[in-house]
């Protein structure tokens, strides 16, 4: 068994994909889509609340693409990288939980508290992300890349499957309504993140940083710093066009993602076969995540993620044909084998090309372009559902992402022949 499961910083680094997948899993694909559908937006038309969804994921996705670079700068800057991350789950724990007071047809609150809880989700990964320099060595980023996915896969499934539980069984648990148990999953949300976060900012170390400022002056050095990195990831081929290609792919794999759900409603699917059909994802999700790992150590993260692009693009094309559950429950099977994958092996990927030592101001370009394709992938789908009144052909529009980011990819070359 290979020592990185046991390693004591190694597994608190991990640990926190274990606490902040309970967001992505009951909140941000799960039952905020369903709640804000049927119970925040009650009474306004599919097509509209779908078009809804898509802006405010577009909107937090934009501030956090606007604050990451400059955030992940500072935090070089001053050695904060821990401090900034503490900041952002914070954000996301108290906004999610506060989910639970909003009433029915209050879209606009459960929007706004939507928007904050991602930008303290999505924030939060870029120091997250960046911290991994610290834990794991360059020959093993891959596998340990894999292993923090994997474990947010599991633990992102197991909470979702007691929220499933109550849902499902809303008097069981002492619940008088679905919406009740669905709003109080918001609660449980908040103090898993809350609980689990608590050993990276144990046992994980604050990575080498090139000084030690505070206040002022670590902001302008990281402005400084900032404009110095665009300029050399301009210059560095390879990095600049790495990232192109990500911008362009991550945003079909984040679309698919945060509009699966509301898709699923929109073309007639009930809300429970649904919620299988995300659990379904969560623990194939689990094994599949280590095995992409294991395999982009022995074929190479850059083909490895290939592989997953071309699933994808193929479960986009099913998806506009899909009319039956079951191949609903089949495509979801289907993700999972590559989801986690995908993920894993790209930021593997990219923390072999950047310097360790501006892992922070680097890995905030990386999420900027991450978010930024998430502004657009939302926002397109959205739109085309609305202009063409079909949503069939907006899930179709998201293959253009994928055939494009992996035709850029084909041109970046391997680590080791930089």
């Amino acid at each position: 068994m290979r020592r990185e499961l046991w390693d004591r910083k190694i597994f608190a680094w991990a640990l926190y994909d274990w606490a902040n997948s309970a967001f992505a899993t009951t909140v941000l694909a799960g039952f905020f889509p369903i709640l804000f559908k049927e119970h925040w937006n009650h009474g306004v038309s599919a097509v509209d609340s779908t078009h809804r969804l898509g802006n405010i994921t577009a909107l937090a996705s934009l501030i956090v693409a606007i604050l990451a670079p400059v955030l992940g700068s500072i935090a070089d800057q001053a050695g904060t990288r821990k401090r900034f991350l503490f900041v952002f789950t914070l954000l996301g724990v108290v906004m999610t939980g506060s989910l639970w007071w909003v009433q029915q047809g209050h879209w606009f609150v459960a929007s706004a508290l939507f928007v904050f809880a991602t930008v303290g989700f999505a924030g939060g990964l870029t120091f997250y992300d960046s911290l991994i320099v610290g834990v794991a060595e360059r020959k093993s980023l891959d596998f340990v890349s894999g292993y923090g996915y994997s474990l947010g896969y599991l633990g992102g499934g197991l909470l979702f499957s007691v929220n499933v539980l109550m849902v499902m069984n809303p008097a069981l648990f002492g619940f008088d309504s679905v919406t009740h148990a669905a709003r109080f999953s918001f609660l449980t949300v908040a103090g898993w993140w809350l609980l689990f976060a608590l050993p990276i900012f144990l046992f994980v170390p604050e990575p080498a940083s090139p000084g030690s400022v505070g206040g002022l002056t670590a902001i302008r050095e990281g402005l400084l710093q900032l404009k110095r990195t665009f300029h050399e990831i301009r210059a560095v081929r390879n990095i600049g066009l790495f990232l192109l290609a990500y911008w362009f792919y991550i945003d079909g794999v984040d679309t698919i993602i945060r509009m699966a759900v509301d898709y699923g409603l929109s073309i007639g699917f009930k809300s429970t076969d649904l919620i299988v059909a995300l659990l379904i994802v969560q623990f194939v999700g689990f094994p599949a995540a280590l095995a992409f790992g294991w395999l982009g150590e022995r074929i190479g993260p850059k083909r490895g993620i290939f592989i997953a692009l071309a699933v994808y693009a193929g479960i986009t094309i099913g998806a506009t044909f899909m009319d039956q559950v079951g191949e609903f429950y089949v495509m979801a099977a289907i993700i999972g084998l590559v989801q986690g994958g995908v993920q894993a092996l790209s930021r593997s990927y990219y923390a072999q090309l950047i310097p360790p030592d501006k892992s922070g101001e680097f890995f905030g370009f990386y999420n900027m372009l991450g978010k930024f394709a998430a502004v657009i992938g939302p926002a397109m789908m959205g739109l085309i559902t609305m202009w063409f009144g079909n949503p069939r052909i907006g899930i179709l529009s998201i293959l253009l992402l994928f055939m494009v980011g992996a035709t850029l990819l084909y041109f970046v070359d391997e680590p080791e022949r930089r």
